[in-house]
């Protein structure tokens, strides 16, 4: 596998058929996520990440058909017009679903909220399956990175569990490429010390990555420390996540991404 490149925007998705927000037209879920890519790769974004962050409330495993096909369609169109690197994750932990998708349309990595272990989430406890992903991985698309969070973002570990024992069992047990650390919600930063517990017990060769939070202000701390650094939020009309692209707030991320070696 050749390394995802350092900076990674988000493709926040439209609500897909099938769920409550879905406003009927599936052209334009099309048409808004081909805009969003294309407009990033052009201002120097190297990499990015799909996610169907519009069909709230989320499933916690499975996702119905449409949303996969829906995803499908909309990954493989982002892979071909941009022709970067690109990831898919499907809400809210769909990961065989995600790998899938990725196999069949070239996508570089998939992201995983909860790889091993359990949360507790908006949804309910969710999971970790990554016994069946990894052997999935194995015959199906080798190449295809995992990205897992660690006490994912919008959840509550279980009693007892502690960040850096997370961490090794993400990747000694659970098989990840790349680590995520995210603040406690969308688009809220991590804690700079739990970031330095990660780094901490990271064994060589698996990256850290920022998953939330990430700003203009912060940037340069940020990328002293993760490997990699996804960006959504910041990026959007007044920092909402669920807003459309912001073109000053994308060139100037982008400017201090170059300032600080991102890209």
């Amino acid at each position: 596998m050749s390394p995802v490149p350092r900076l990674v925007g988000m493709i926040h998705l439209l609500p897909l058929p099938g769920s409550p927000g879905y406003g009927g037209s599936m052209a334009e879920v099309l048409e808004t996520s081909i805009t969003e890519a294309t407009t990033l790769a052009k201002a120097g974004f190297p990499s990015l990440l799909v996610e169907n962050f519009g069909d709230v409330p989320f499933h916690p495993d499975s996702s119905d058909p449409e949303t996969i096909a829906a995803m499908g369609i909309a990954v493989d169109g982002v892979v071909r017009e941009t022709r970067l690197p690109v990831g898919v994750n499907v809400l809210r932990n769909d990961a065989l679903s995600a790998l899938g998708i990725a196999a069949v349309t070239g996508a570089a990595f998939i992201r995983v909220n909860v790889l091993t272990g359990v949360m507790y989430t908006d949804q309910g406890p969710i999971t970790g399956h990554a016994d069946q992903l990894a052997r999935r991985r194995a015959w199906l698309a080798p190449e295809v990175e995992i990205w897992a969070d660690v006490m994912v973002k919008h959840a509550t570990p279980p009693p007892g569990l502690v960040l850096e024992q997370a961490v090794e069992d993400t990747v000694g047990r659970g098989r990840a490429d790349a680590v995520i650390v995210s603040g406690p919600g969308t688009g809220v930063g991590p804690d700079a010390t739990e970031v330095a517990a990660v780094r901490s017990v990271l064994p060589k060769g698996t990256r850290l990555v920022i998953g939330s939070g990430a700003g203009v202000d912060n940037l340069g701390s940020l990328a002293e420390i993760a490997d990699n650094v996804i960006v959504g939020s910041s990026l959007k009309v007044d920092g909402v996540a669920t807003g459309r692209l912001d073109p000053g707030r994308v060139a100037a991320f982008i400017e201090a991404a170059r300032h600080h070696g991102l890209v």
